[in-house]
């Protein structure tokens, strides 16, 4: 059974950092694109970062430059460094792999206060 499973979420103020994890179970993240999704309260879930197995990222707009996508492919675990966090990036953000058809952890809450 793929299990995801997400670790590193919390509440913090606005310009604090934090880093996610994701570690996987039963699935490679070195076999398929990767990455984490959020899903703000009223919204659709929506793509915050990949990265490929070749180690190419790409990065929604609203994160440019503040958030970066790393991989321990040794350690099967995939990371999310977030900075400079922002009131919009309160979510729960779920860890991926395989796309929107792949595999879901269960998701961490991140909440930032102003």
């Amino acid at each position: 059974q793929v299990q995801l499973v997400e670790s590193g979420g919390g509440w913090v103020h606005s310009g604090a950092s934090l880093e996610l994890s994701c570690q996987a179970s039963n699935i490679l993240f070195s076999l398929s694109v990767s990455g984490w999704y959020r899903q703000a309260p009223g919204k659709q879930r929506e793509l915050v970062a990949t990265i490929t197995r070749d180690g190419k990222t790409n990065y929604a707009d609203s994160v440019k430059g503040r958030f970066s996508i790393s991989e321990a492919y040794v350690r099967n675990t995939i990371y999310l460094r977030m900075s400079n966090l922002d009131p919009d990036d309160t979510a729960v953000y779920y860890c991926n792999v395989g796309g929107q058809t792949g595999y879901w952890g269960q998701g961490t809450q991140v909440t930032v206060f102003s």
